[in-house]
């Protein structure tokens, strides 16, 4: 969801051949069904591995990032430019790969330090979504002037176009709460979630959608956990949990809800796209108020526990007026908005720095930056691999 669009954007580009390579067959049926759906591109799509491993393990098998990455290395050498949502593949640095430039898709637009990570010092150039990100970056010492574009969201881009705006879990036009719980250890779902759910069984006013970050439910032990909820509360008219569906990645639920009910995920600012109320759990007893790491928090009520839960969301739209100028201040500071697409942006900034080597300084705070069509500066190394 977060380079799909700018693939596509990329594959429309004169001289560029572009190749998704994903790390299962499912996966790779969902990008082709994103590709169509926003309205196809000459795109190469291969499976990441050994094929021999997929086919003995099954189709929905999706072996180790690592393993994945050491068989498809020879593969990954032939191309100029490797584009990641992720930081975890920088590891092939260390197998000694330094050819292709490695360009960082950023995968979220949140406030935690782990989204500001040291790996991305291992990219060549880096693509953010507005000012906030490029100033912690550049103050942490991250990125490098002419190595980085401020281009918005692309997943905006590709929301809008997969996501059915008219689809609804619930049979009535009661407003909507969701709960958006992430999974890491300072989330509120291991201390708070299941008396979320019992506070909102046990009232008539709001429905509530369930949808938490999809690594929540990783492993056999939490997917069980996650389908025990789902049985549990399959017929109640007002409770639709989802542990991980399409749904759960493509905006749905985030444009969908009335009230964003969440702790640390960065799928607030997505919500906030439109403004709307807000609170947050604190399932830590955190110090947190002049911490940057949750500078969301300050976009409406943050609860130590649940027991006035439903007499807080009665509270919060009510109030919104009180938390909207910080909200609008936030996305600004969050998403660099220009009416030119995102995923355009960022596809013309990837040319750009392929074609010259750097960005200009207006691209690297947002303006776009439309050079002349000048000849590729290094000859187009020559496919090995289709």
């Amino acid at each position: 969801m977060h380079g799909i669009t700018t693939a596509i954007a990329l594959s429309r580009h004169p001289d560029m051949e572009v190749h998704l390579i994903g790390a299962s067959e499912d996966h790779l049926d969902y990008a082709r069904r994103m590709i169509g759906r926003a309205g196809g591109a000459e795109i190469v799509l291969s499976l990441a591995g050994a094929r021999l491993v997929h086919r003995l393990s099954g189709r929905r098998f999706m072996p180790a990032k690592l393993a994945r990455l050491l068989t498809e290395a020879h593969h990954l050498a032939g191309f100029d430019a490797i584009a990641l949502p992720e930081r975890t593949s920088s590891l092939i640095r260390r197998l000694g790969m330094t050819g292709p430039r490695l360009i960082h898709l950023d995968h979220g637009a949140g406030d935690r330090a782990v989204g500001f990570d040291p790996r991305i010092r291992l990219f060549d150039f880096v693509l953010l979504p507005g000012a906030k990100t490029r100033r912690r970056l550049l103050r942490e010492g991250y990125i490098r002037h002419g190595a980085h574009a401020v281009i918005g969201y692309p997943k905006f881009d590709a929301a809008d176009a997969l996501r059915d705006p008219t689809w609804t879990p619930f049979a009535d036009d009661r407003p909507v709460v969701l709960y958006n719980p992430h999974f890491s250890t300072l989330g509120s779902w291991d201390r708070l979630g299941g008396q979320v759910l019992e506070a909102f069984a046990g009232q008539d006013r709001y429905n509530l959608i369930v949808a938490p970050h999809v690594r929540l439910f990783d492993g056999p032990a939490q997917r069980e956990k996650a389908s025990a909820l789902v049985k549990r509360f399959h017929d109640h008219p007002r409770i639709h949990i989802d542990p991980g569906s399409e749904r759960s990645v493509d905006m749905s639920y985030t444009m969908l809800a009335d009230v964003y009910l969440g702790d640390v995920s960065s799928q607030i600012y997505e919500y906030l796209r439109r403004p709307r109320p807000c609170l947050f759990l604190d399932g830590q007893g955190l110090n947190w108020t002049t911490d940057e790491n949750y500078a969301h928090w300050h976009f409406g009520p943050v609860l130590q526990d649940t027991r006035r839960l439903i007499a807080a969301v009665d509270a919060v739209r009510a109030e919104h007026a009180r938390w909207a100028p910080a909200q609008a201040a936030g996305i600004a500071e969050t998403f660099d908005l220009t009416a030119e697409p995102p995923s355009t942006r960022a596809a013309q900034a990837i040319a750009t720095f392929l074609r010259f080597g750097a960005v200009n300084s207006q691209a690297e705070t947002g303006a776009p930056a439309d050079p002349p069509p000048l000849p590729r500066r290094y000859p187009r190394r020559a496919r090995r691999h289709h």
